[in-house]
Order: structure tokens, then sequence, then C-alpha cells
């Protein structure tokens, strides 16, 4: 039986090592072996061991036998099948949204997200776009986890590090689309706060396409302003 320290030290190393993985310092297709990743994530060879089963089961590692661990290649068809599931997830939180999110806390992040749109369109620093990255990631999730279901966030959390081993670079806030995506997130939330939820629905759909195809390496279309 493990321990309660035992337990810690596993969730460690599996933490550690589901964030070499988000920031593709272990990539697609990458064979490692448990001392590496004891050396890379600073922990112990037994908590190693004790959090790849859990990898595994994430679809995160895959076991070779005698060969070490393979990180999973990921492919173009496994990429659009991930941003899938993530679409499915994200509309089934919206349509729930009324039930499950007050309009005050929407409110709140509609206030933070113009905050940081203005803070950001006046001088777009390293530290603040790296918090505009902190506010997309959060409330995609905050989202999720409205809907008070764990099995559905961890599958979401999951699929999430699976998308961004695949186009971690390609998905990044940078100061050129920072305006974009916090202008993306204030069309959701703006029709969340009215109870729009088919405004909601269509927004969120866009600003995920607009993901989808920056992902696979395209580009998006600006759209023209009318005089």
């Amino acid at each position: 039986m493990l321990t309660k320290k035992n337990q810690t030290l596993k969730a460690k190393a599996y933490n550690k090592i589901v964030d070499l993985l988000n920031t593709q310092a272990l990539q697609s297709g990458q064979v490692v072996t448990q001392r590496d990743l004891v050396e890379a994530t600073g922990t112990t060879l037994a908590a190693v061991r004790e959090a790849i089963p859990r990898l595994e089961a994430d679809g995160l590692i895959v076991a070779l036998n005698q060969r070490g661990l393979m990180v999973p290649n990921i492919d173009v068809t496994f990429l659009r099948n991930a941003c899938q599931l993530r679409e499915i997830i994200e509309q089934e939180a919206i349509q729930c949204t009324e039930q499950h999110i007050p309009v005050s806390t929407i409110q709140e992040w509609e206030h933070e997200h113009l905050y940081m749109l203005e803070q950001v369109a006046n001088n777009p620093t390293d530290e603040l776009i790296k918090e505009v990255q902190h506010i997309d990631a959060s409330m995609h999730e905050n989202l999720v986890a409205s809907l008070s279901n764990d099995m559905i966030s961890n599958i979401y959390r999951v699929n999430s590090i699976k998308v961004r081993m695949a186009a971690q670079e390609r998905l990044l806030v940078t100061p050129q689309n920072a305006v974009r995506v916090l202008g993306e997130h204030l069309a959701v939330l703006a029709a969340l706060k009215e109870r729009r939820t088919a405004d909601a629905s269509a927004a969120m759909r866009h600003h995920l396409n607009n993901s989808l195809q920056l992902a696979l390496g395209g580009h998006i279309e600006r759209k023209q302003r009318t005089g």
C-alpha cells in the first residue's frame, strides 16, 4: 500500500513529466528511459516508476519492451480528433452555463479580459503575454469544471495535454495574437452573460476553429472592416 509520502512523490513525478510534455521538452516519438525521467524531473526512480502506469493509462507514455518509454506519435488525424473532442466538451459546458455559472462570475471573467485587453493593446510585455496565456487556459478549464464531472474534466485535461504536445508553439499566445484571443473570449463571455446560449456556442465554435487552423499550421483570415 502506498504511504501518503509515496503518493505525494508519485503525483510530483507525474506532474513534472506532464510539464515536460506540455512544453515539448519531451517530444512526440521520443524514446526515454526511467532514469532519463528521474534526471529530467528531479524526482526518484521509485516515484517515476509509480507514475508510469497513470501516464500509460492516460495515453501520454507508451512502454516499449526492454527499450524504455516512448512519447506517442501524434499525427494530423489525431489532432483533428482531439480538437473535435475539445469542442464537444466545451459546447456541452456552454449549454449548461445558465445552471452552473452565475452571471456575477461571468462578469468577473469579462472584467479581467477587458483589463488585460487594454493593457496588451498599450504595451504587450512578456509578462502580460504570459498572463493572457494563463487567462486563456483558465477560462476554458473553468467552463469545463463547471460541469462538476470529474470524468469529463480528466478527459479534457489529458486531451489538452496531447493537443499541446502536438502544436504547443503554434497555439501560444503572442504579442501578435493576444488581442484576437481576448476578443474571441469576450464574444463568448458577452453572450454567456446575457444568457444567449446559441450566440455563445457560435462564438466558441469560431474561437476553437481558429485554434484548430493554427494547430494544423494554417492561417486565420482577418476580417475586413466595413466603413
